[in-house]
């Protein structure tokens, strides 16, 4: 349906309907050229496209006078921009100049005018982080948060701080410590934190969470000594003594986990609610999450009473029992936009700054050492071909060049057809209440004891795209997270395979500092290779890995474009940089790709979820230096204000 000239009613950042009309801006409406805000004119040339239809949606808010990018055009870098959008039923109804897109308008639209006093506000689409895992930012952020400390003594005041406040007992987690920042880089040792810690046992994790410092009383609680056998693909290391440092590596910090006491609900909630504002906070309107299924619990409960306003595509443990994943996989309605599950995660290996990334040849700067593999290449081939079997699309961690082999050779084994029509036995369900971790919550166990068929390969979402999407010759779209170190040998196995290589730019800012004492410069050279990936054909979808390092994107855009420090004094290797418009596309549509989204969001163009940004500078047209202090406005999730940031600078 179309509205004809009517009074309207204007829109403005501190009250979300005035009783003004709104002459003035249909006065301007009508112009044949119109303000724009500041930036190169040729930027900002609308795209001459046919005009907007007659909607069958009322418009329930009209942006006008703006700088619009609808992200068409963005990874050939010719992007497309329009002055003003309809928004309504939380999608995107129409795009265009302002004359077009106004004369839409009903009697209860309202109409923001985007150029105000002249001000400069740019509207992107939102950006829809690709590795995130909410849960761990949330508990960080109300235990002991290490983030960016400087040495460890600075280290150690933190933690005798937060330990003078606690209560007896009390178990203190949390960390995001990173040695790489400090002048001698020790790793800190369980008498180090005996001493600030006043006997309460502690277990805290480096920034990457691949290895975690425990004091004495957390070792004895998990009843770890200089005897113990570390878990396989896990270390612990010891001291000349033979007795535990306190350092433990990848799954034999797992001996402390399953001790520690679990969040009460309220607490969890209260981390969840705080890491979901810092993403809106950020411009970040979706996000691709591996969290503990407790926290999927919370997030049902925040949508059940209409509080999450942010995308969530909850992952789900590779390594858990196929019974469990189809269970959590059934728990939710998939078909639900705001909140469903996604892809299995599994784990190939650690990390460079805690050493324990699987390589191929070893360490430059510890000769014997190629790092931990996490699974055999039989075991890892053999759980991948069941799961693809039932459906599943996989994303494996793979950090070193080992790693990522071992993962596209599962990948490549999975998708052969004898795995997709000889469906593993399941065997009977577990014995109700039993948990697939100790840790976790209760997953339901039906008590039927036939086994579970996969699911139908005709099943579609609302958008077209299959449920399912590994059966009956769909492309599997599975995912290598990280790839940071990849030998060009194996770049085009991905493109051959369909393999999405999900980066995070924004650890280059952080690992430039020593990725080339681990690697040497021939490694390092084909390292956060993202325009080799893009070369050889290779999708990508960006992300941060929050919180490993901020959720903010604007580092990671300042990453991709620079290959230089915040500082902009160290380069590493800048052949790998990529253009500004291919960024944006990777961490908007590329990600939105990754996880079979890209019908529906990563764009604003009709018909597209009215998901985007108000930002305050041209993050297409600004200098580099200056992407990295952007400032989001305002962030609209489905086309409700989900964040408001500071409106009177507009």
């Amino acid at each position: 349906m179309g509205c004809g000239t009517v009074a309207l009613l204007c829109y403005t950042p501190r009250m979300r309907v005035s009783s003004a009309l709104v002459a003035a801006a249909l006065a301007a409406a009508s112009l044949s050229s119109i303000r724009l805000a500041q930036g190169s004119p040729a930027q900002h040339t609308p795209t001459r496209r046919a005009k907007p239809a007659p909607l069958d949606t009322v418009p329930e808010i009209i942006f006008f006078n703006g700088v619009i990018y609808t992200g068409n055009g963005l990874a050939e870098d010719k992007p497309e921009t329009v002055q003003a959008m309809a928004i309504g039923g939380g999608k995107v109804l129409a795009v265009g100049t302002t004359e077009e897109v106004t004369r839409l308008a009903c009697p209860k639209t309202r109409l923001r005018d985007l150029n105000t006093a002249n001000t400069s506000t740019f509207v992107f689409p939102g950006f829809n982080d690709a590795h995130t895992h909410l849960g761990s930012a949330g508990r960080t952020k109300l235990n002991v948060d290490l983030t960016g400390v400087k040495s460890l003594a600075a280290m150690l005041a933190g933690v005798q701080t937060f330990a003078n406040g606690a209560s007896a007992g009390h178990w203190l987690t949390g960390g995001n410590w990173d040695h790489t920042l400090w002048v001698d880089k020790p790793l800190p040792t369980r008498q180090d934190l005996d001493k600030v810690t006043g006997g309460h046992p502690t277990f805290l994790d480096r920034i990457d969470g691949h290895i975690s410092i425990a004091n004495s009383a957390a070792l004895a609680a998990a009843g770890i000594t200089g005897k113990t056998k570390a878990p396989q693909g896990g270390a612990i290391d010891l001291d000349a003594n033979g007795e535990p440092t306190g350092i433990l590596r990848e799954s034999a910090q797992e001996l402390v986990y399953k001790v520690i006491p679990p969040p009460s609900h309220d607490e969890r909630r209260r981390g969840d609610e705080l890491a979901i504002a810092d993403a809106l906070a950020h411009g970040v309107t979706s996000v691709q999450d591996f969290s503990d299924w407790q926290d999927f619990l919370v997030f049902e409960e925040l949508e059940k009473e209409g509080k999450l306003n942010l995308r969530i595509t909850e992952w789900l443990p590779f390594k858990a029992p196929l019974l469990d994943l189809i269970r959590m996989r059934n728990h939710h309605d998939l078909n639900d936009t705001l909140l469903h599950t996604g892809m299995l995660k599994g784990f190939m290996d650690g990390s460079l700054g805690s050493r324990t990334a699987a390589l191929k040849e070893p360490y430059s700067d510890d000769p014997g050492n190629t790092g931990l593999p996490q699974y055999s290449q039989t075991e890892l081939d053999k759980m991948a071909a069941e799961r693809a079997a039932f459906g599943f699309q996989l994303g494996f961690h793979a950090i070193g060049d080992k790693a990522a082999a071992m993962a596209l050779d599962a990948f490549e084994e999975a998708e052969q057809p004898q795995h997709l029509t000889a469906l593993p036995q399941l065997g009977p369900c577990r014995p109700a209440g039993q948990p697939y971790e100790v840790w976790d919550e209760k997953i339901p166990c039906s008590n039927d004891s036939s086994p579970p068929k996969p699911p139908s390969p005709l099943c579609k979402l609302k958008d077209g795209s299959p449920c399912y999407p590994v059966l009956e010759g769909f492309l599997p779209r599975n995912r290598i997270e990280h790839a940071q170190v990849v030998d060009p040998a194996d770049i085009p196995r991905f493109a051959k395979l369909g393999v999405t290589a999900s980066m995070q730019p924004s650890h280059l800012l952080t690992d430039m500092n020593w990725a080339e004492d681990r690697l040497g410069p021939r490694r390092a050279a084909y390292s956060y290779a993202w325009k080799a990936f893009l070369d050889a054909g290779v999708p990508l979808a960006f992300g941060t890995d929050y919180p490993v390092e901020p959720i903010t994107p604007f580092r990671g855009l300042y990453a991709a474009v620079t290959r230089k420090n915040e500082a902009g004094t160290k380069e590493y290797f800048p052949e790998n940089k990529i253009t500004r418009g291919q960024a944006l596309y990777a961490y908007t549509q590329g990600s939105a790709y990754a996880e079979f989204a890209e019908k529906r969001k990563g764009k604003l163009v009709p018909g597209y979820d009215a998901d985007f940004i108000l930002v305050d500078r041209n993050l297409y047209a600004v200098g580099a230096p200056a992407i990295l202090y952007s400032v989001v406005l305002e962030t609209f999730v489905a086309g409700q204000e989900a964040f408001t940031g500071n409106t009177d600078a507009q």
